[in-house]
């Protein structure tokens, strides 16, 4: 692995050998605020699968971050994430909620950014319920629900990071992500063009890609990433499994469809 310079997101140990970079939490080069926007999930081969939004509250320097997909087939994927932003990005709460026959495992899913604990509720094949309990040393990249949050505060010119997740499986693990800069894509709206920085997401454990096949059922493959590259920099799109599963999925912002209806008329909100 190629060492990258220092920079907010990724720095050099004055220790470390040029093979070696330090795994740092990523610095805030754009605050959070509030947000509240609409997505839409498909297959790769454009199948609308589920509606969903992206919400953001703020309390003082903590944000409160949920991700919900609602699915055609019942299925619900409801993400939410608690983390501070007083000069680096640092997750204190994690819940995952998935259910629903677009999922192999029902479960629940928990991370206490504090103390490490981590808590997995899960339906097992033959209908009964298991909990599993975990006591993990949490790295301070942790990017559990905030991925697209802490792609936008890459510092421009570095072409890899490594972020870390808790997979979310019956035996909590800790799984580096190699995220790099693979180039860049051009997409329209309406008349105008932008560019946005496409990165590609390699799940790795123990250095050695291969071990984390047995953990989800077969070797994942690349997700990527789509940031819009520009002052204020936007998710635009990634495609890749929402959690611990194998499915690739693509998750586009959502343009809304206007309707003439009476208030009476109108579908509930979710």
């Amino acid at each position: 692995m190629a060492t990258v310079s220092a920079s907010p997101g990724v720095l050099s140990s004055p220790g470390a050998s040029r093979t070696e970079k330090t795994e740092l939490p990523i610095s805030v080069l754009h605050s959070e605020g509030v947000v509240h926007g609409f997505l839409i999930l498909r297959t790769r081969e454009g199948e609308t699968l589920a509606d969903g939004y992206l919400s953001q509250l703020t309390h003082g320097d903590r944000l409160t971050s949920r991700l919900v997909f609602h699915f055609k087939d019942g299925s619900l994927f409801d993400e939410t994430v608690v983390f501070s932003q007083r000069r680096i990005f640092r997750i204190l709460k994690y819940r995952l909620l998935q259910k629903g026959p677009a999922f192999k495992e029902p479960m629940t899913f928990t991370i206490d950014g504090a103390s490490g604990h981590v808590n997995v509720r899960y339906t097992e094949k033959n209908g009964e319920e298991e909990s599993v309990d975990a006591q993990l040393n949490l790295p301070p990249n942790l990017a559990n629900g905030l991925i697209f949050t802490l792609l936008k505060n890459v510092h421009p010119g570095t072409p890899q990071i490594t972020l870390a997740v808790v997979a979310a499986t019956p035996k909590p693990r800790i799984v580096k992500l190699l995220i790099s800069r693979e180039g860049d894509e051009w997409f329209k709206v309406g008349n105008s063009a932008h560019k946005a920085i496409r990165y590609g997401v390699k799940v790795e454990i123990g250095g050695v890609t291969a071990v984390v096949a047995p953990l989800v059922g077969k070797q994942p493959s690349d997700a990527h990433v789509w940031i819009l590259d520009a002052e204020v920099p936007v998710f635009v799109r990634s495609e890749g499994p929402l959690s611990s599963g194998d499915q690739m999925w693509r998750v586009d912002i959502a343009s809304p469809v206007w309707k003439q209806n009476s208030a009476e008329d109108s579908p509930r909100q979710r």
